[in-house]
């Protein structure tokens, strides 16, 4: 790959780390396996594009909050409920903002409509979103490297397998022709059973 090609896939990986979820760090990770990227770059850039939607929905719920809960109704009791638990633990919920599966939207709209100091929820968010980075990531780079061994494993089996399989689909055409002249059989010997009616 070409450094602007790197560029863009880091770009990428960044941008759509908040829409893709957990599986943007697992690409980049598999990629940096594959020696594609670089894994601290997939890490800073997942996190770094994480962090700053995780922002924006902070701002957004710091000056826009009640016109939020106004605009979509649904959202409201969600946003209250967290903004309840912000207000006892900042620090807790700040810090949690990336890991809070189903939350990664309302937590950080919470936070700001809940008045939590900016620099203690963009340090918290941060902390957040690189380990929660690092993590996926490294799960992808894991993976890459199982995937590889597991393929290794498998071409050193292929003759034992391929021999497998065409001694199954012999069996299984021997068994299924066998049961077709059995019941072909039958139905000649039913036939020569049933009584031949007589002449009146």
């Amino acid at each position: 790959m070409t450094f602007l090609e790197r560029l863009g896939a880091y770009v990428t990986l960044g941008a759509m780390g908040f829409i893709w979820e957990e599986a943007s760090p697992l690409i980049g990770g598999v990629a940096a396996f594959d020696r594609h990227l670089a894994i601290v770059p997939v890490i800073l850039a997942v996190a770094l594009g994480t962090w700053i939607v995780g922002a924006a929905l902070y701002a957004l719920g710091r000056w826009q909050g009640i016109g939020i809960r106004r605009r979509w109704p649904k959202l409201r009791p969600v946003v209250l409920q967290a903004a309840a638990i912000v207000r006892r633990h900042p620090w807790r919920a700040s810090l949690f903002a990336r890991f809070a599966y189903g939350l990664r939207v309302p937590l950080p709209i919470a936070c700001g409509a809940a008045r939590v100091p900016m620099w203690l929820f963009l340090s918290g968010s941060a902390i957040s979103c690189v380990v929660w980075s690092a993590v996926f990531t490294g799960l992808g780079w894991w993976l890459g490297q199982t995937a590889e061994q597991v393929i290794g494993t498998l071409r050193r089996w292929v003759p034992l397998i391929g021999t497998l399989l065409v001694a199954l689909m012999i069996v299984g055409y021997a068994f299924s022709r066998r049961r077709q002249v059995a019941e072909k059989t039958k139905r000649v010997l039913d036939r020569e059973r049933r009584p031949r009616p007589t002449g009146s």
